[in-house]
Order: structure tokens, then C-alpha cells, then sequence
């Protein structure tokens, strides 16, 4: 590093160690016993928490001395002395800022404890598109870098959001090239402009689309393209009254491939086959209506994910917002409800039929019409369409035939989820919304973006719908602003009822 660190406030360690490597979060190290012994004899146990500079070594020439690379160093906290003698084991943020560009067959490097200060300021710049459009990328980036005891430029902080890793670049630090994050307040820049679609394999990048405009593109087979809409709060008050909806169109070529959309409202940002709000698989071009399930959450931001099921396709996508025109989404333009009292009903089509030509249409009706047998369908077909009607043997769900094909891998296709659990895509939805222990949810205490965990086993934070996470942590304690008296986060809402009477 070019700028001189200050020295170990007379605390003198420096060691050369073997480097291993353990998966764990963060940058604290892990060194071996005979380390603490020396560091507690140099008395820096009593100096606060401990940093050290970390330097990778090589040989220039067999049995040569050692040289150190000063271009590839970081710096690290401490995690614990239970390391083997002789070597130091490095999680993985601390390994890959080290061994960026190879890793030797018996990797050397030098530890020396050092003083830093605290940091004020702190440049970094992401490697790639996509991290800023993440809801609260800022609260993202705080909570990996609650696992960090130090900063230094030119690392590589990974950010890790549900299964997806974003790496920013740190490109300025304050007031030294290494300083400690230990508490303390940074004031974070996160540089550059990346919500464009700067790389065309990165699959997680949302583009922007404006209402009314058409976006053309391709997508291959198994890939998404994703994008993203805003809907102001005066549209969203008319779309929750249901004077107008929001209609996703998309137009495909009919080149021999096919897609399907998936649309989701943030802070689900990029929806996928069996984590989204609304959904279409219709073959071809098709139009999907979004009918809001909260009128409360109709305006923010929306994603919408287009999937290549098959081929390479070529579409058109846009956005709109149509007048219903009196008309709700389900509802059909409706005759006059009476019955003539003069009317007969054909024994073959189910309908009313003027007495008069009743015999008439039923003959003509018998002989080129078929009413579909399939228990609660009862769809009248001309009889030369009736061998391209089918129901699906699983769900009874009626389709043309061409249609099967798609709908079965589609909707009864094993699904695996990353938890480890197989299920249908109906039921992968509903799992992966309400019950996986790896959905993302914002914490109702800490605010950060956290993978729910399962159960809690307190079973009154089961019914006060907690997750795992919520449960461990509302059981923090903090100060009552009342009384003073320390409360566990959870119950600070009934102490407040109970205690002070407030609502």
C-alpha cells in the first residue's frame, strides 16, 4: 500500500504462516494459540479490537529470501486462536483479495498487527449492473459489512442478496487506505450509474420500461430478460377503484419459440418461475392483466421477467393502462337476464331456445355440435374442434392439444427448491412466499433484508406470525423510552399497552 499505516501502538507481531481456507462470512482470520500467547505478552488484548495486515509472500527464486508483494495485501479482524500452529486460516473475502490472480501450491503470507483508525468515509464502485436497483441497496450493503472489522481499497466486498452476489469495488477509504468499521458511523458513496444493461449475459439486470412505450428484444431458451415499470400513486388510486388496469402485452414472432412473463411488485425484484405475483404461459403473444391482491400496495415499482421456454424468441413487450369502460376484469358483457317463458332448453347445448324453432335447432345442433363429457366443463364445441379440446389428468384444466405439452412441464414439472424441498410449481409458489426458511423478508426489529429462517419455537411468536429471524432477534433488549426499564423488542409493544397504557 502506498500510504503508510500507523504503527501497533508499541505492539510488535509479525509472523509469516501457511494460509488455509474456511467458508465463513466476513474478514476476521482465524490464528493459532501461540499467537494470542504473544500478543497477550505484548499486552495488545488490552489495546481493543485487533487488526492485522495481511501480505502475500513468494519465492523469486528456489530457496531465495522471501520477498513480499506489497500490490496484493488487505487487512483483517480476528475471529479466534484455534488455528494449527504454523498456519492461518482466512475466510473467503480475505482469501479472494489475496490470491486474486493464482493461488500457489503452498501459499505464504505475512501477518502483522497494526493500529487503524476508525473510518469516516468510505468510495465504492460495483463490479457489473444490477446492485442499485435492489430495494434499500444501501441497508444491503450495511448488513455485509456488519460481518467486516476493516476496510481496505482495492478490496472486493461481496454483497449477497437471496442467491444472488454482487462484488463492489472499494476505490476511496477515509482517513487512511485501511481503517476499521467497528463502531463507527461511514458515510458510504456507492459510485456509478449501473441500472443499464451494460452486459448482455448479466441475467439480473432490470431495464427500465415507460408506460406506453414497446421494448423489443430476444431472449434465449432458459434465460431471463428483465425489466422493471413504475406506477405513479394517482394510477395505482384508479387501478385499486377499478376504473382502470395495468396490462402487460407481449407479442412474439411466430419463429418456432416461445416465452412466458412473470411479473412481481418490489421488493421481489427479479420474479421467477415459481417466485412471483402474477404470471402468463399462454403460447404466443399474450396479454396478462395485473389485479392488485392488496388495493393498499398498488403503487411503487414493478419487475417483469421474460423467459424463454423454447428457441430462441423475438418479442415486443409494453405497458398500459386501460380504461376498464365499466367493466371489471372476470366480469362478461351480460344480455338480459329473463328467460322467455316460450323458450325450451336444447338438450344438447344447454341454452334457451324459442319454442317455435326448437326442433329445428335441435336437429342442426345434434348434428354439428358435441358438449365436452369432462365432469364441470360442459364447453359446447363444434364436433370437428372436439378432438383438440383435452383436459389435463392432473388438474382437470382444459386446453388445446398443442397446449398440453407446455402446461405439463410448466405447472407439473418436479420443482426443487433450494431449501432442499420438491414440489409442483402452484404449490413451489406458495412455499417459497410463505414457509421456506430461505425467503427474503425485511426484519420488523433490525430492518435488514434476511433469509426468514423456519419456525420460531416460541410458540406465541408463532402466532404473532413471526419467522425464525424475527423471533431471535426481537429478543434483544432495549431501553423503554418511558420507564428506562430494558424490554426485549418483541414485547416492547404489549409493555407500552400494559405498563404505560399507550395504544
Amino acid at each position: 500500500m502506498e500510504e503508510v499505516m500507523q504503527l501497533g501502538k508499541g505492539v510488535s507481531f509479525s509472523h509469516m504462516f501457511e494460509a488455509l481456507r474456511y467458508d465463513g462470512p466476513g474478514d476476521k482470520i482465524k490464528l493459532p494459540p501461540s499467537s494470542f500467547k504473544e500478543l497477550s505478552d505484548e499486552g495488545a488484548l488490552d489495546k481493543g479490537p485487533m487488526y492485522f495486515r495481511l501480505s502475500k509472500v513468494r519465492d523469486t527464486v528456489p530457496g531465495a529470501t522471501m520477498e513480499q508483494d506489497t500490490e496484493e495485501a488487505t487487512c483483517s479482524g480476528v475471529l479466534e486462536f484455534t488455528a494449527r500452529e504454523g498456519s492461518a486460516e482466512l475466510p473467503l473475502h480475505v482469501w479472494n483479495n489475496l490470491f486474486r490472480s493464482d493461488t500457489p501450491d503452498i501459499p505464504l503470507i505475512e501477518v502483522k498487527y497494526v493500529s487503524l483508525p476508525k473510518g469516516t468515509y468510505a468510495k465504492l464502485k460495483p463490479e457489473g449492473a444490477g446492485f442499485s436497483d435492489l430495494p434499500n441497496h444501501r441497508a444491503v450493503l450495511e448488513t455485509a459489512l456488519r460481518n467486516h472489522a476493516t476496510l481496505s481499497e482495492n478490496d472486493i466486498v461481496v454483497v449477497n442478496y437471496g442467491l444472488l452476489q454482487y462484488k463492489l469495488k472499494v476505490l476511496e477509504l477515509k482517513p487512511a487506505s485501511s481503517v476499521s468499521v467497528l463502531e463507527t458511523d461511514v458515510e458510504v458513496d456507492i459510485e456509478g450509474s449501473d441500472s443499464v444493461l451494460d452486459n448482455e449475459e448479466n441475467q439480473h439486470v432490470l431495464a427500465p420500461l415507460a408506460i406506453g412505450k414497446v421494448e423489443s428484444s430476444v431472449v434465449e431458451e432458459g434465460k431471463f430478460r428483465y425489466y422493471k415499470f413504475s406506477v405513479e400513486e394517482s394510477v395505482g388510486e384508479k387501478v385499486a377503484s377499478g376504473r382502470v388496469n395495468i396490462e402487460v402485452k407481449i407479442d412474439t414472432d411466430a419463429s418456432g419459440g416461445d416465452t412466458d412473463i412473470y411479473v412481481s411488485r418490489h421488493p421481489l425484484v427479479f420474479p421467477t418461475q415459481h417466485r412471483h405475483e402474477w404470471s402468463s404461459h399462454e403460447m404466443g403473444s399474450k396479454v396478462l392483466i395485473l389485479k392488485p391482491r392488496d388495493s393498499n400496495l398498488v403503487s411503487g415499482v414493478y419487475s417483469i421477467g421474460v423467459y424463454g421456454f423454447k428457441g430462441t424468441s423475438k418479442y415486443q413487450l409494453s405497458v398500459a393502462i386501460k380504461d376498464v369502460n365499466g367493466q371489471r376484469i372476470g366480469e362478461h358483457a351480460s344480455a338480459s337476464g329473463s328467460v322467455d317463458a316460450n323458450s325450451v332448453l336444447c338438450s344438447n347445448c344447454k341454452r334457451h331456445i324459442a319454442s317455435r324453432s326448437a326442433h329445428l335447432h335441435e336437429a342442426y345442433c345434434m348434428r354439428h355440435n358435441v358438449a365436452c363429457p369432462h365432469d364441470g366443463c360442459g364447453v359446447v364445441l363444434r364436433k370437428e374442434e372436439a378432438a383438440d379440446h383435452v383436459h389435463c389428468n392432473k388438474c382437470g384444466r382444459a386446453f388445446q392439444q398443442r397446449e398440453m405439452e407446455k402446461h405439463m412441464k410448466v405447472f407439473h414439472e418436479p420443482l426443487q427448491c433450494p431449501c432442499g424441498v420438491v414440489l409442483e410449481k402452484e404449490d413451489m409458489v406458495q412455499h417459497q412466499s410463505s414457509t421456506c426458511p430461505l425467503r427474503l423478508i425485511v426484519c420488523r426489529f433490525c430492518g435488514d433484508t434476511v433469509h426468514a429462517g423456519g419456525e420460531p419455537v416460541d410458540a406465541r411468536d408463532r402466532l404473532r406470525n413471526m419467522c425464525e429471524h424475527e423471533s431471535i432477534c426481537g429478543s434483544r433488549t432495549a431501553p423503554c423510552d418511558s420507564c428506562g426499564r430494558s424490554v426485549m423488542l418483541k414485547e416492547m409493544d404489549i409493555h407500552l399497552i400494559a405498563v404505560h397504557q399507550k395504544s
